[in-house]
């Protein structure tokens, strides 16, 4: 069975940094591509950053040079390093995974950039 768990969320100050973690389990996670999205209130999800089995990466280009994804196949984890944040980086941040073309996502963290 697959389970996708975030954590990590939380409240910051604009200009602030943060880092969310996902841990997978029930999958070959290092053949495995991941991925951070992000919902915000009366909006779509978009794609964050995503990383590929072989840590090739992709941002968003509202979070390129800010956000960076990583992972670390030993602890079947991927991570998101978020610095300089905005107000408009608010949103409930998903991770998602793809196995045997099924998605999977996590319950979500809580990210809220506020003074």
């Amino acid at each position: 069975q697959v389970h996708v768990v975030e954590s990590g969320g939380g409240l910051v100050q604009p200009g602030g940094s943060l880092r969310l973690s996902c841990a997978a389990s029930g999958i070959f996670f290092r053949v495995t591509d991941m991925g951070w999205y992000r919902q915000a209130p009366g909006k779509q999800r978009e794609l964050v950053a995503d990383i590929t089995s072989g840590g090739m990466t992709n941002y968003a280009d509202s979070v390129k040079g800010r956000f960076t994804i990583s992972r670390d196949n030993a602890k079947n984890s991927v991570y998101l390093q978020m610095n300089s944040l905005k107000s408009e980086d608010t949103a409930v941040y998903y991770c998602n995974l793809s196995y045997f073309r099924v998605p999977y996502w996590g319950q979500g963290t809580q990210v809220t950039v506020s003074s």
